[in-house]
């Protein structure tokens, strides 16, 4: 069982950045892959990135592509969202989600999930 807790959210207007991060309750936190998903109102879960259990491997969204990396550091069981020149399309509530598996792009093969952070671009 992991616990994620979301945090680093916030207002912040466009062009600017924010660093999201994930911190899981498992000692094994480095046994999973982690990925950020976010939602926005009437709008489907969308990937946003994914990195893989070493950190060796990380996999983007088209929309995100360029502008967000994704990072973790196991030994302190936490993950990160940085954010950079970011656009009002970016308004959306972030989630990050554990699981055993690879790193994919599907919110449906991820195990754990955190309760989600709101991230709120004006223009």
């Amino acid at each position: 069982q992991v616990q994620l807790v979301e945090s680093g959210g916030g207002l912040v207007q466009a062009g600017g950045s924010l660093r999201l991060s994930c911190a899981a309750s498992a000692r094994t936190f480095s046994r999973y892959a982690m990925g950020w998903f976010r939602q926005a109102p009437g709008k489907e879960r969308e990937f946003v990135a994914a990195i893989s259990w070493s950190g060796g491997s990380t996999y983007y969204g088209d929309s995100v592509k360029g502008r967000f990396t994704i990072s973790r550091v196991n030994a302190k069981n936490t993950g990160y969202l940085q954010m950079n020149t970011l656009v009002p399309e970016d308004t959306a509530v972030y989630y990050c989600a554990a699981t055993t598996g690879g790193p994919g792009r599907v919110w449906e093969s991820y195990d754990y999930w955190g309760q989600g952070t709101q991230v709120t671009v004006s223009s």
